[in-house]
């Protein structure tokens, strides 16, 4: 049976590699991005399940909007959420080599940033918690949206961003698992593209995500970037 990362989408033969998927250990990552073994699917699998949740997600906001009851949904975005949307869209910007727009993105996202407040209560189970959301909720219900408008920009948006979420989700599970020895004498690398996280010696050829080269990772040093 192949088994496939739903981050970069390395395949996982086990004819090959004459050990099954379920008896590698539980420290065992992806050999392209680093994702543990929860990111990966069999393959056929992944495909079937994700298109079944954007179906049954498209379904439920199709009777919201008939209804009149999603704009109901809607709430205001607080400063922090502001910034990270901008810096996306800076991101974006700087995909498509918008540098002029890229820059003023980025300026939105500062001083957004700098307006928002410290979150109280903030630590690693609440983190985990608001990820695990976003990958069972959140995105399926932006990706059910875009389909219903045909929006194929927010879609792209919720494949890089999906995948992106899914190697956090993978990295709090090691962490979790194995503590701070799962950091210690390594490197934690930011690709400033898309955002995809990954913890090794040097930053990968290129990103599994938006498939930008090694110079686009910063090298993220404490609580700051090097």
């Amino acid at each position: 049976m192949k088994y496939v990362c739903s981050i970069c989408g390395y395949v996982y033969d086990e004819a090959r590699e004459g050990i099954s998927f379920a008896n590698l250990p539980d420290s065992w990552a992806c050999p392209v991005c680093g994702a543990g073994k929860s990111a990966f699917a069999p393959e056929g699998k992944a495909q079937e399940k994700e298109s079944g949740e954007a179906v049954k997600n498209l379904q439920k906001v199709s009777a919201q909007i008939e209804e009149g009851l999603y704009d109901g949904d809607m709430r205001k975005l607080s400063a922090g959420e502001l910034s990270a949307i901008c810096s996306n869209l800076a991101r974006g910007c700087e995909k498509q080599y918008k540098d002029r727009e890229a820059e003023l993105y980025r300026q939105i996202a500062d001083y957004f940033a700098a307006a928002a407040p410290d979150e109280e209560g903030a630590d690693r189970e609440v983190l985990a918690d608001l990820v695990k959301n976003d990958l069972q909720k959140g995105y399926p219900d932006v990706r059910a949206a875009a389909a219903e408008e045909e929006d194929r920009g927010t879609l792209r948006i919720c494949t890089w961003g999906e995948k992106v979420t899914n190697i956090l989700n993978s990295l709090l599970q090691r962490y979790e698992r194995e503590g701070e020895s799962f950091l210690k004498d390594t490197r934690i690398w930011v690709c400033t593209v898309c955002g995809f996280v990954y913890v090794g010696d040097q930053a990968p050829e290129l990103c599994p995500v938006c498939k930008v080269p090694a110079w686009k990772f910063e090298k993220v040093e404490g609580r700051g970037i090097a």
